[in-house]
């Protein structure tokens, strides 16, 4: 190896030992940084777990159905000669509505009526006949027999005349109308619909399970998204004997005062039954969960001891919680939480094990029962 490799060599050597070193040296200085680094205060808001008073409730879904509905129709075809009602009427039992042509079935009764009195006056007189032994028993019973067919004529003939007059078979509100004068009508053609709406009925589904919650004349509220923010009080009056094979839930009818009319036989309304006594439970608004796949969590607030510049410093930390029923803003907290524990209740997504915080009360989530929305 001549002089020039061996200087060769060294000059190699010393290169790839500087290169190494920096390296090593440019590492120890990025983990020293890292290391010096402290993660980021969040602003976050947070509330005090504590117990509320809570009366648990049944939630479900129905449907609005009239005490009476139906749709009128006449039973007889007939031209439509007079009609005495206005669309949105309020009308009481036995309102005539609507009358039809019935000219000829009306002589048809006098004729009947004639025919009636001839039998009555003909059994009369041959009643003195027969007291006289004139006549037999044979000819007194014939007219009594066209005495009572007479009057069996006149009373389907009658009966004939009032079904071309269509009357209201109930109280209740009238839709729109259907027909117009002079209109022909055949039999089971639609007039207009009447609708009795106080009370209304509101029929709803339970699981089964829901079945030993409930009992006839129980109070309930319903809500309609038609009028947001009111409630129609009203009572349970039917549970059906029978629970569906196939959903394995049970149809329950409420009675519900509707004495403005306002909910409407068709709406979907949404019911609250309230079952057992009121009883304390700690709450928190929705907020302030982390729904997750694997688990519901909330954030607690805890002291973190001093901070590198000695200054008490607060962190936060996970704690899974099983929740329960909701009712407006808030959310029952079953398992998880004791009263007095500090709950962050936004800004969560900022947040890990560990993270240090400070708290804000410049905005805070609202925690109400029956929320009522507002103009920030």
């Amino acid at each position: 190896m001549t002089k020039r490799m061996v200087i060769m060599l060294a000059l190699v050597g010393t290169l790839l030992g500087a290169i190494f070193g920096f390296q090593a040296f440019k590492g120890h200085m990025i983990k020293k940084f890292m290391a010096a680094q402290t993660a980021p205060v969040q602003t976050v808001s947070a509330i005090k777990a504590a117990l509320q008073p809570w009366q648990t409730r049944i939630e479900a879904v129905g449907s609005l159905t009239a005490r009476e509905g139906t749709d009128l129709a006449p039973e007889v075809s007939g031209i439509v000669t007079r009609i005495h009602f206005k669309s949105g009427q309020e009308v009481r039992a036995g309102k005539l509505l609507l009358e039809m042509n019935a000219a000829a079935d009306i002589a048809q009764l006098r004729a009947l009526r004639a025919a009636a009195e001839l039998a009555r006056s003909v059994y009369a007189r041959d009643q003195q006949q027969f007291r006289a032994h004139a006549v037999s028993q044979a000819v007194l019973d014939g007219d009594r027999a066209n005495v009572n067919s007479s009057a069996a004529q006149v009373a389907q003939q009658q009966a004939q005349i009032e079904k071309k007059r269509i009357r209201a078979p109930f109280a209740g509100r009238l839709g729109i109308r259907a027909v117009s004068l002079g209109q022909y009508l055949n039999a089971g053609a639609k007039i207009v619909t009447l609708q009795a709406l106080d009370p209304i009925y509101v029929d709803f589904t339970l699981p089964q399970k829901s079945v030993g919650q409930i009992k006839l004349g129980q109070t309930v509220s319903a809500r309609a998204d038609a009028f947001p923010g009111k409630t129609f009080a009203g009572r349970i009056v039917a549970i059906d004997p029978k629970v569906d094979p196939g959903t394995r839930n049970v149809l329950v009818r409420a009675a519900v005062r509707n004495p403005r009319r306002e909910l409407l036989a068709g709406m979907f309304a949404i019911t609250d039954i309230e079952v057992g006594a009121p009883k304390g439970q700690i709450t928190l608004p929705q907020t302030a969960i982390s729904y997750n796949p694997y688990g519901n969590l909330v954030y607690l607030v805890e002291d973190g001891g001093k901070g590198a510049d000695g200054k008490p410093r607060l962190i936060v930390k996970q704690r899974f919680v099983t929740t329960g029923d909701t009712r407006g803003d808030q959310v029952a907290i079953v398992k998880g939480l004791s009263a007095g524990d500090l709950v962050v209740t936004s800004g969560q997504i900022k947040l890990r094990n560990g993270s240090p915080v400070v708290i804000s009360t410049a905005i805070l989530p609202a925690n109400e029962a029956a929320p009522r929305p507002q103009d920030q």
